[in-house]
């Protein structure tokens, strides 16, 4: 047997390794695929999903106990925004509400999908209106009847800045699997 001989064998059975590992690669990669198109569930960025939800029912009639797009109140415009796109169930009330389990959030670490608490019934420290942090310091929620339902406003105006309480990141109670709608 001449020294090329060997030397040969070694190069074919290198290819032939290496050419069953790129087979078994491949395999594996038609797999996940198949596997990530058969899931029922998206795994979306929440609060970006939340917030254009949020922003496309802009306009929406304010609406005590409301819960639904043919009106809102501000804990049912919340309710209802993280029920249908983070598959969160959060308390009805915005009394209830702040007392989730939830992270504090300091004002300067806001981010988007951050709830804010307000007192704006004259009562200092007791949450009477809820609304979600946008970024850029403007939020959206459902406000009065009087100042038109679903709107932006600016967290930094001086009625909402005064009314301010405190902020919790809900979103880090969300489920790991969110099941999308059809």
């Amino acid at each position: 047997m001449s020294q090329q001989e060997p030397q040969q064998q070694v190069q074919n059975s290198s290819k032939a390794r290496s050419s069953a590992i790129y087979q078994e690669e491949l395999a594996t990669e038609k797999e996940l695929a198949e596997f990530a198109d058969s899931k029922p569930y998206q795994l979306p960025v929440l609060a970006d999903s939340i917030l254009e939800r949020g922003m496309s029912l802009i306009g929406t009639r304010y609406r005590f106990g409301g819960t639904s797009e043919a009106g809102f109140d501000c804990s049912g415009f919340i309710g209802y925004l993280f029920r249908e796109e983070a598959g969160m169930n959060l308390p009805r009330s915005t009394r209830e509400m702040i007392n989730v389990d939830a992270p504090l959030v300091a004002r300067n670490k806001l981010q988007p999908g951050d709830l804010l608490f307000f007192a704006t019934n004259g009562r200092r420290g007791r949450v009477s209106h809820a609304g979600i942090y946008l970024g850029d310091d403007q939020f959206i929620h459902s406000s009065s009847r009087r100042s038109g339902g679903v709107r932006v406003d600016s967290l930094g105006d001086s009625y909402w800045s005064k009314t301010f309480i405190e902020a919790k990141r809900a979103l880090a109670m969300a489920p790991t699997v969110v099941t999308a709608r059809k």
